[in-house]
């Protein structure tokens, strides 16, 4: 594969497109997710971000800045004196419920708990308390990893890396925010954080060497040896032994690692439709049945569709 021809390609870091990778690269960050969390939850004015995450206010009004630059969120006056505005999911925030709602099944699958306020949302077609799954719209069969295949799409190449954040694995207490409920905590510290993330999907494309996580990536030695560390101690990978002398290791995705590839599957399908520009899609993922895969959402209990305006809150009834 050449790199594209630019006049700075020499001295930047040159990474595969992927539509998965971008939309990672907008959103996947602790306090972009707690703000995307509470406009999901309906909160649109500042006081209430705060309130509900616990941002300070000066993050805070990056994030929102970032997500309204991105087309996530759009800022809307309510008041003319003094000026007052609210920030509202624009129709690309809207649909990222389906990879919320993911995250929300691979919580509910392995970590269920009933005091958790987003395991207590009700699928209101069929009155019963939702199981996400994500499905082929071809043939309607429940997505598994090793039901898809996937190559180069119209968009395929390589572009240049995206410029480095701050490397250090975020936490709550990095900026005196409150503790959310463990479940949505769990879920956060794998997504909201950029390398943390980008590994979990490198796994999915096959890497497994250190070695092919830091070509693919262009990650920093030290900040890759931390996020895999991180990852069999949270069970995502595990660490397998494939040369003795000397000692190699491989990092190979357990069950519980493969059950999170709904979620990247479904941001994949979000980057497709929002941020690959004219070229395209740079992936195409087909289905087992052979069609190519378009995501959506089926209600567990009834296989009926689900969207923003046919799930609520229990405690919201």
């Amino acid at each position: 594969m050449v790199p594209p021809t630019a006049p700075d390609t020499a001295r930047t870091a040159l990474v595969r497109r992927s539509s998965a990778a971008r939309a990672l690269n907008l959103i996947g960050d602790r306090w972009t997710l707690l703000v995307l969390y509470a406009a999901f939850m309906g909160v649109t004015r500042f006081d209430g971000f705060v309130e509900m995450t616990g941002v300070a206010r000066s993050l805070l009004t990056d994030r929102l800045k970032r997500l309204e630059t991105g087309g996530v969120l759009e800022r809307r006056l309510y008041q003319e004196r003094p000026p007052r505005s609210e920030y509202r999911l624009t129709p690309m925030g809207r649909d990222l419920y389906d990879s919320a709602l993911m995250l929300l099944g691979w919580e509910m699958r392995w970590r269920f708990d009933p005091t958790c306020p987003s395991h207590q949302i009700v699928h209101t077609t069929c009155g019963q308390p939702l199981k996400p799954i994500l499905c082929c719209a071809a043939c309607g069969e429940a997505m598994k990893v090793r039901d898809i295949t996937l190559s180069p799409g119209p968009g395929a190449g390589l572009e240049p890396a995206p410029r480095a954040r701050h490397s250090r694995r975020a936490s709550h207490d990095d900026v005196g925010g409150q503790a959310l409920h463990p479940m949505l905590e769990r879920g956060i510290e794998v997504l909201g954080d950029r390398w943390t993330a980008h590994v979990v999907a490198g796994a999915f494309y096959g890497l497994r060497r250190f070695k092919d996580f830091q070509d693919e990536l262009k990650v920093a030695s030290n900040i890759l040896t931390d996020r895999l560390e991180r990852l069999v101690a949270r069970r995502m990978l595990e660490k397998v032994r494939y040369q003795e002398k000397p000692e190699r290791w491989e990092y190979r995705l357990t069950q519980e690692g493969r059950d999170l590839f709904p979620l990247i599957a479904a941001l994949m399908a979000w980057g497709d439709r929002w941020l690959s520009g004219n070229e395209g899609p740079p992936e195409i993922l087909t289905h087992l049945c052979g069609a190519r895969l378009e995501p959506v959402v089926r209600c567990g209990a009834c296989d009926g569709a689900v969207d923003t305006s046919n799930t609520r809150l229990e405690s919201s009834s």
